[in-house]
């Protein structure tokens, strides 16, 4: 179902949904919810390949993004960087939101979608991508940069593995928990020939207190 991250100045409803590739025990996918003071880290990860070693390149770079989360992301990417060189590696894409100045800090390595859908239907862009550099963390890191955008209640953030069909968002209804919409598009969406995880987040707003 989907959670509410407690203890945490930022409230942000979320739910995900994981399907591993067919005949596989393990899934190569992960994702990262973790708070911290004054901030909230959502991330996704795809360890390369599929079964055993992509599940535990994914496993080391979850733990490393829960242990650090309160970093800054292009360290974040570093320090997984030099935790998975003895591994196939991985690709991910991050956020990590900043609660005083309501600013959404983002960046990929490889091909981990992420998308930021507006709650103001005015909004122009009505949503926005995150850049994806070519890569892989572990091995061959590009060069990092980050973006930063201001978020809003409401706002709906979309992280989604390579196991998802790209244009996911064409026809979605993103109406209902966070749970429902993850069910919908990985019923909607998931390719069958890879491990495949979706995550949605909505920022609900809220004030420091």
């Amino acid at each position: 179902m989907a959670r509410l991250v407690t203890g945490a100045p930022l409230p942000v409803e979320w739910g995900v949904a994981a399907r591993s590739l067919p005949g596989q025990t393990t899934s190569g996918d992960r994702h990262v919810v973790q708070s911290f003071s004054n901030g909230i880290l959502i991330a996704v990860v795809d360890g390369l390949g599929h079964g055993d070693e992509a599940a535990e390149a994914a496993r080391i770079a979850a733990t490393t993004l829960e242990t650090f989360a309160s970093e800054a992301i292009i360290s974040l990417v570093k320090r997984c960087h030099e935790a998975l060189r003895r591994t196939r590696g991985a690709v991910l894409s991050l956020a990590s939101f900043d609660i005083q100045n309501s600013m959404m800090h983002w960046l990929g390595v490889g091909n981990v979608e992420g998308v930021l859908v507006r709650a103001d239907l005015q909004a122009k862009p009505a949503h926005e991508a995150v850049l994806l550099r070519g890569g892989v963390v572990g091995g061959t890191l590009p060069a990092l940069r980050e973006a930063r955008l201001p978020v809003s209640q409401g706002d709906i953030l979309i992280f989604a593995t390579d196991g998802i069909r790209s244009g996911f968002l064409e026809g979605l209804v993103l109406i209902g928990s966070p749970q429902t919409i993850v069910g919908q598009i990985l019923c909607q969406n998931s390719r069958g020939t890879d491990d495949a995880l979706v995550l949605v987040a909505r920022y609900l707003g809220g004030a420091l207190e």
